[in-house]
């Protein structure tokens, strides 16, 4: 039997307000009475909200469209200067941060790179200065005020774990990050108010949110986000577009296989990440570069497999190596799609991340067909497998979503409502706590 849940009438109010709020912000602009059946609210309930809302400066209008045989009806969408989001990418190989309005409008941006290689690489110190330091640069450049950011999200290579006492807590086993108290040292170096709220999450988990608000996902019911890059991880992404991050790279493809960057060997990271999959080619004879950085390295690998015609209008002969070592990487990242499918069945599976999108749409054919071959017939047949469609910047989008998210979860209010009076417990919990001391 289902709890019963008692609501007051300030949770309704804030509810349907959160509701009017996302649905003008992910499908807006939209008339008073095209909200009615969007939210499946009464014409009074959207009336009320709206009004509170325009008078909060939260909602403006938008124009007008003609209705069929009456007067045209005003336009509704949120407000894109009533809050600004702050989105932080900590990558793989550096720190982006970008000052977005609600319309994700970019404002400012600051990158700050990690070192290439070496213990020193995530050295936490460097980069919790790197987003105090770049979060303190995007603001003065841009002249956005404190009191008009609705927070800071930030997106993480690895698990986040949030306690009452330190926060986000940063889980990142391939990074050398064991319990960082991320969200603790960001607040205790950075000069932004305690009111500013911080969101920390996986990185593949923002990707996954963006994607499923305003990309490739928007539409289904179920889909997952793979992330792509210097290493691999996925999110699951339903269509309330809340998500659930996925250490997907460390599946065991290959038992007894390459050791991996968490340490344990046979992981899918260990062949279909970027660093890796350069390693390999590498490995095998090809002519990989002697310097510069894993993007540039990959670009030429991908070069030398399918090469383009000179300016003589002859083309090379591919590198027979590196077109290998591709469709062995398409084979475990199939393989590697092929427990997803069979475990969460979803609608569609996107790529993003840098690498996924370099890789592009000729080495996810070749995927298509080893996942499709590794899968259980039915949930093979009704899966669509594509590329992201926001580019390799959306994990920053993502990141800012989480406080918008939040945001938008409270009505669109920037307090915290204090508690109301708390309600006596359920008698059952008396009665089954004094029977299980007995």
């Amino acid at each position: 039997m289902a709890a019963r849940v008692s609501r007051t009438v300030r949770d309704l109010r804030r509810e349907n307000r959160t509701t009017v709020l996302e649905r003008l912000y992910v499908d807006g602009p939209l008339s008073r009475y095209a909200l009615g059946p969007a939210t499946g609210l009464s014409s009074g309930s959207i009336s009320n909200v709206v009004a509170e809302l325009i008078a909060e400066g939260l909602v403006e209008e938008a124009g007008s469209v003609d209705s069929a045989g009456g007067r045209p009806r005003t336009l509704l969408r949120i407000s894109p200067h009533s809050g600004y989001l702050i989105g932080v990418d900590i990558g793989e190989t550096r720190i982006r941060i970008e000052l977005f309005d609600l319309a994700l409008t970019e404002f400012g941006r600051v990158e700050r790179p990690l070192a290439a290689e070496g213990p020193g690489r995530y050295e936490i110190d460097v980069v919790v200065g790197h987003v105090r330091e770049g979060i303190a640069e995007v603001m003065d450049r841009t002249g956005i005020p404190t009191e008009a950011l609705l927070g800071v999200g930030i997106g993480v290579p690895g698990i986040v774990v949030r306690t009452p006492q330190e926060g986000a807590v940063v889980h990142g086993q391939t990074i050398g990050w064991d319990a960082v108290r991320l969200e603790r040292l960001l607040r205790d170096s950075w000069h932004l108010p305690a009111s500013v709220p911080c969101f920390i999450d996986n990185g593949a988990k923002t990707l996954g949110q963006a994607e499923m608000w305003f990309g490739a996902g928007r539409g289904a019911r179920t889909a997952i986000v793979v992330l792509l890059g210097s290493g691999s991880g996925a999110c699951v992404v339903d269509d309330t577009r809340r998500g659930r991050g996925l250490e997907w790279g460390h599946l065991t493809v290959r038992v007894r296989g390459r050791r991996c960057r968490c340490g344990a060997r046979g992981c899918l990271e260990a062949y279909a990440g970027a660093g890796a999959l350069v390693e390999r080619w590498a490995e095998a004879g090809g002519r990989a570069p002697a310097a510069g950085d894993e993007e540039s390295a990959l670009t030429a690998m991908l070069a030398a497999a399918h090469p383009v015609p000179g300016a003589d209008g002859t083309t090379p002969d591919p590198d027979p190596v590196a077109l290998a070592v591709l469709e062995e990487t398409a084979e475990y990242v199939g393989a590697g799609f092929s427990d997803l499918i069979n475990l969460f069945q979803p609608e569609r599976i996107l790529v993003g991340g840098w690498a996924g999108l370099l890789l592009g749409d000729r080495f996810l054919d070749a995927v298509r067909k080893y996942a499709t071959a590794y899968s259980l017939v039915y949930p093979a047949g009704h899966v669509q497998l594509s590329l992201g469609t926001l580019g390799p910047d959306a994990v920053t989008v993502g990141a800012a979503l989480l406080p918008l998210a939040d945001f938008f979860a409270r009505g669109g209010r920037r307090e915290q409502l204090a508690p109301e009076e708390a309600t006596p417990a359920p008698v059952w919990q008396s009665t089954l706590a004094e029977r299980a001391a007995r």
